[in-house]
């Protein structure tokens, strides 16, 4: 893709390339086989190692020279009647504080639409001055590919043995999406040294330190599961079916799901188990990280964090609290639009992108989103997580029984209108404390007491607009959950 798209930039003569890159060295070795194959003249410059050339070009006066504005004027002399030449800037991007060096480059480009000689800037960052905006056009060097990863493994694993096959290869593949190639061959060869063979544990564990450098996506690596979680049978069964449904097109690929409910109901614990029923990865992302305190960074951070998720198909995208990480969106905040452009981007992103990338967001207050976000399309459904039933309560109530090893016989409280989290802090409280579940309940004030008029407020505004979780069809609120302050004070026994 690279060489593909920098070979037409050249033919079409724009003499400003930037490519954003996070392995400029292997960049620079698919340039220099492109312009070896085109005979185009090629140069590179470096602060530390100064300018270098080839052919004629080496006997120039200015090779050598670590003066980056002397560099740039220096690509004249790539310039050739019948050919093409190309400077290649490896991370010059640390240097467009000057307006020398901006100048220089701008007067250098306008000139290489004339003589066919082209200043190509190799850096992790999109950072373009104002002034050469127009001037550059960017290339995205995009991270291997399974194909790439697969020749990667081959060249790792010599040995009989060490290369797994079938379905574990695979696995191996998946956990090594969103590397860059050197992260790959590292990763590869820590597991030969570890096992003897290349097995995912160990991908999955060198990748989640990786996530956490870049502090913009985690790694969720938990052993939940479905079976943990009570109720949501109708938001379990339609996840598992559109991730598991055989697609034969890109435009018939699963979106996600937005799941709407008050806080405690299952949200979280249902997008982390969801990464395990399907042998997805399950990655965090969170909003308040995204923004950063330099113009522009908190947009370029967006980007490169969808870019990974894109990258590490598929997997699950985790997108917690939504209402509050998009609560500046269309207010005047004084933050100069930035949480819109984030969001602009967000959103963008969702509509287009084509990777096998299923997003779970989970709101609490679904008036602090903007009606943009809940259009069809936007996501495969938006659901309503309600309060448990009779039913859901008690299954949940044996689960976190058996999870603190607690006598599932004990009377139990009054627990009308709790919430699963309610019931999971009764049940490690009474663990906690040693006493029974019953004098542990009075330890916990459900949601439904502390915020009664707000959970009755989004149960009717979901009843009619939402998917319901718990069964096939429209959310009906039933007259047995509305919320009462009398029905949910906790039992004094």
């Amino acid at each position: 893709m690279l060489i593909e798209q920098f070979s037409e930039y050249v033919r079409a003569c724009f003499a400003g390339i930037w490519i954003e890159t996070f392995e400029p060295d292997e960049a620079l070795r698919e340039i220099a086989e492109l312009c070896d194959r085109e005979s185009w003249s090629v140069a590179t410059w470096d602060i530390e190692r100064g300018l270098s050339g080839h052919g004629s070009f080496a006997d120039s006066t200015s090779v050598g020279t670590t003066d980056p504005v002397a560099a740039v004027q220096s690509v004249s002399a790539l310039a050739s009647d019948d050919g093409v030449g190309i400077l290649v800037l490896h991370g010059f991007h640390r240097l467009l504080g000057s307006l020398e060096v901006i100048q220089a480059m701008s007067r250098q480009i306008t000139l290489g639409k004339q003589n066919r000689t082209f200043l190509v800037v190799l850096a992790p960052v999109l950072q373009i001055p104002v002034e050469l905006e127009k001037q550059f056009v960017v290339i995205q060097h995009e991270l291997p590919d399974r194909d790439q990863l697969r020749t990667i493994a081959t060249e790792v694993a010599t040995e009989d043995g060490e290369l797994p096959s079938g379905e574990m290869f695979d696995r191996v593949l998946d956990s090594a999406a969103g590397l860059t190639r050197y992260e790959a061959e590292g990763a590869f060869s820590l597991s030969l040294v570890r096992h003897g063979r290349i097995e995912p544990d160990v991908i999955w564990s060198l990748k989640s330190q990786t996530l956490r450098k870049s502090g913009l996506l985690g790694l969720h690596r938990g052993g939940e599961r479905f079976d943990q979680l009570g109720g949501l049978e109708n938001l379990k069964a339609f996840s598992l079916r559109a991730l598991r449904h055989r697609r034969v097109s890109a435009s018939c690929r699963p979106r996600g799901v937005l799941l709407l409910s008050p806080p405690g109901c299952g949200k979280s614990a249902f997008a982390k188990s969801l990464g395990n029923e399907t042998g997805r990865p399950t990655l965090t992302l969170d909003f308040g990280a995204m923004m950063g305190s330099l113009v522009g960074e908190s947009e370029r951070n967006m980007r490169q964090a969808l870019r990974i998720a894109d990258a590490m198909a598929p997997c699950i995208l985790f997108c917690d609290e939504l209402d509050k990480g998009l609560s500046g969106v269309g207010s005047a905040t004084g933050d100069s639009g930035v949480c819109s452009r984030v969001f602009g981007s967000f959103l963008t992103w969702l509509n287009d992108h084509t990777s096998d990338v299923f997003v779970v967001a989970t709101c609490n207050d679904i008036s602090r989103l903007p009606p943009e976000l809940v259009r069809a399309e936007r996501f495969d459904g938006v659901f309503f997580v309600d309060l448990p039933d009779r039913a859901q309560r008690e299954a949940i109530w044996n689960i976190h029984l058996a999870a603190f090893q607690l006598d599932a016989d004990q009377p139990r409280p009054s627990d009308e209108g709790w919430t699963g989290a309610e019931i999971r802090s009764c049940c490690r409280l009474a663990s906690l404390l040693d006493v029974p579940i019953a004098q542990a309940a009075t330890n916990v004030v459900p949601v439904t007491a502390t915020a009664a008029d707000a959970v009755e407020r989004l149960r009717q505004w979901a009843s009619g607009r939402c998917l319901s979780a718990d069964r096939a069809g429209i959310y009906r609120p039933e007259t047995s959950k509305r919320v009462h302050r009398r029905s949910v004070t906790p039992s004094s026994n």
